[in-house]
């Protein structure tokens, strides 16, 4: 009896990963495998090794789904509570499924916890994911989907669309963007010395929003590292105020300006990507900007999370950050020719799926003030 067919999602139950689980769910027929430590996403109240509340409310929208158009609802969704590198873990669903491409979504991701914890972070982020690719290629699971970001690019670089053959790995300024890119010359390296390999890194910009339905949405652990969250937990009363980081930047309010994608539209491309490592990658590795190819400033932001939730944010402006530019942004054309997507929603649409999520979950998805810190 042949194997059902699977995709291999590693730290899928955090904000990115669940998201791509959930367009898994609805849009292939595969089934989806989860393992994940629950570092970066809420646990199960009773039983860390129980499915977490975010992937409850992932298979809740598959049934959803499935309910508004007549569809028998089928559960293709299995969690592992453990960590995404455990050879025994991995052995044991290669017995079980097919598994046609891992998507890589695990690991820590806090540029400035990076820099305070630089050994966390590459042990976490490069060791573990050396280790699983050994694990990957002896059971010749070859094809590879990387969440990487950015923050590979050289920052001097940054004040003009990026695109996938400008340089990376110069001038780096955490231990985040150097694992990140540290993964990549890994893939590359390995799709060129093992032609058996396809391997696909997705250069996220500035994921924001959340899922329409308002289940699953951003849930940071802690304080906030991004403005969105920060925005949304300030409109529902968990933080008393937003500092905006530099009033002179060489924009048209002063405020830098940033690259934002929807989540769902970052999830989707994770789809295409499956079908792209399945047919096949000449050169073994292919680097792809996922941005909407445009920008928007920080006072920009803040005026469409005040139309979208009604609410007038208290906000003040602070001294600029060290290492912030002033524009960064991509030229997303090898993601329209490569994967035949693009972005579709509008920043007036990302927070407003952000602020159904956070008005109807102002603790995410726990009912406690404990993440509150």
């Amino acid at each position: 009896m042949a194997k059902p067919k699977a995709v291999f999602v590693p730290g899928g139950a955090g904000f990115i990963g669940s998201h791509v689980v959930t367009e898994l769910l609805l849009n292939t027929p595969y089934n989806v495998l989860v393992v994940d430590n629950l570092s970066n996403a809420t646990p199960n109240k009773s039983d860390k090794t129980l499915t977490p509340p975010s992937l409850e409310r992932v298979q809740q929208i598959v049934k959803n789904h499935c309910d508004q158009n007549n569809n028998e609802f089928s559960n293709r969704l299995e969690f592992i509570y453990n960590e995404y590198h455990d050879k025994e873990t991995i052995e044991s669903l290669s017995t079980r499924y097919e598994i046609l491409a891992t998507i890589i979504v695990a690991g820590s991701k806090a540029v400035g916890e990076s820099k305070s914890k630089p050994l966390m972070y590459y042990k976490n982020n490069v060791c573990k994911t050396v280790d699983m690719l050994e694990i990957l290629g002896h059971l010749g699971l070859t094809n590879v989907i990387f969440s990487s970001s950015a923050t590979v690019y050289d920052p001097l670089q940054k004040d003009e669309p990026l695109l996938e053959n400008m340089g990376t790995g110069a001038g780096l300024s955490c231990a985040y963007g150097r694992t990140k890119y540290f993964i990549e010359e890994i893939l590359k390296d390995l799709s060129f010395a093992e032609k058996r390999w396809n391997c696909v890194s997705l250069r996220y910009f500035n994921p924001v929003g959340a899922h329409p339905s308002g289940l699953i949405g951003e849930d940071p652990q802690g304080v906030p590292n991004n403005l969105m969250p920060m925005i949304a937990q300030v409109a529902v009363g968990r933080r008393p105020k937003l500092s905006v980081f530099g009033s002179d930047y060489d924009t048209p309010d002063g405020t830098g300006i940033r690259d934002y994608l929807h989540v769902v539209d970052l999830a989707k491309a994770h789809v295409q990507a499956v079908d792209l490592c399945l047919q096949g990658i000449s050169e073994g590795f292919k680097a792809i900007n996922l941005g909407s190819g445009s920008g928007y400033s920080v006072l920009e932001v803040i005026s469409s999370f005040e139309k979208a939730s009604g609410i007038k944010l208290n906000w003040e402006f602070a001294p600029r950050r060290e290492g912030d530019v002033t524009r960064l942004y991509c030229d997303p054309i090898v993601a329209e020719k490569e994967l035949d997507w693009k972005t579709t929603k509008t920043l007036d649409e990302m927070c407003a799926d952000m602020w159904n999520f956070q008005k109807n979950n102002p603790y995410g998805y726990t009912d406690q003030k404990s993440n509150n810190s």
